[in-house]
């Protein structure tokens, strides 16, 4: 493991370079540049909160507020975008570099941490704003916001594990990349996202059990509409996973590495 960090650590300007070409790229030819950054989730931010306060008149179980749903809508699907983002790139991440991968040596793990690192800030930036908001509209929750720390770290570290699974299994079976998609979507409706966990019945609740982003995406929603520490309990399971994804993909890497140009 020291010895991945310290070549990770090696090539950082590689990385670093590569995330900025990211960004340059994204918004080559565009008149207002990486403005769109902010704009896009600015707008995303905006429309919920009018449709499901104003309009809707959503509310929350168990909150008062006209803001409760949207915070709580927006709290889910703004750190579930930054799951799918991690995993759904990292899938493709061998076969969309093959052409680098065959005329470079760099080490294979700046991919993953590439795509990673890429997330991270396109996350921090749609969060910064989502973040702004709560302090306009009084709704910050106050000091259990530090709370969310240890949960993003859990799911960036669940992410890049599953994420770097898909990517090698995927060099050497096509399908992976396409049964992943269909998974993420009935993946994304068994998570408590867009509805809270009290309008399923009781008999059916015990699935979410099942389901590790359930736990992940619950303690941000609990932290931040609601705005008390979640039930670190429930977080147990990802927390495993993560280390467990991690590992399995570190061997199938290590295992896999010298055939995968063959196959790319």
């Amino acid at each position: 493991m020291i010895g991945i960090l310290q070549q990770l650590w090696l090539y950082r300007n590689f990385i670093a370079g590569s995330v900025k070409r990211e960004f340059q790229s994204k918004y080559t030819n565009s008149v207002l540049g990486v403005a769109w950054t902010v704009i896009q989730p600015l707008a995303m931010i905006l429309v919920y909160t009018l449709i499901f306060s104003q309009i809707m008149r959503a509310k929350l179980p168990g909150i008062e507020g006209s803001f409760a749903y949207s915070i709580y809508l927006c709290s889910g699907i703004l750190t579930w975008g930054m799951f799918q983002e991690i995993t759904g790139r990292s899938q493709n991440m061998f076969l969309d570099n093959a052409n680098l991968i065959k005329k470079i040596h760099f080490p294979r793990l700046c991919l993953p941490v590439i795509i990673t690192a890429t997330a991270i800030i396109n996350f921090l930036i749609i969060f910064g704003l989502f973040t702004a908001f709560l302090v306009l509209s009084g709704e910050f929750p106050g000091l259990v916001f530090v709370a969310l720390v240890p949960v993003l770290i859990l799911q960036i570290v669940f992410s890049l594990g599953l994420g770097a699974i898909l990517g090698v299994l995927n060099v050497f079976f096509r399908d992976v990349g396409q049964a992943f998609a269909v998974i993420l979507q009935f993946w994304f409706w068994l998570t408590p996202i867009v509805y809270p966990v009290t309008i399923l019945p009781e008999d059916l609740r015990f699935v979410l059990n099942l389901n590790p982003m359930a736990g992940v995406i619950a303690a941000y929603q609990t932290i931040i509409a609601r705005g008390i520490w979640p039930d670190w309990s429930q977080l147990l399971m990802p927390f495993t996973l993560a280390i467990a994804f991690c590992v399995l993909g570190l061997w199938l890497f290590r295992r896999k590495s010298g055939e995968m140009v063959d196959e790319l």
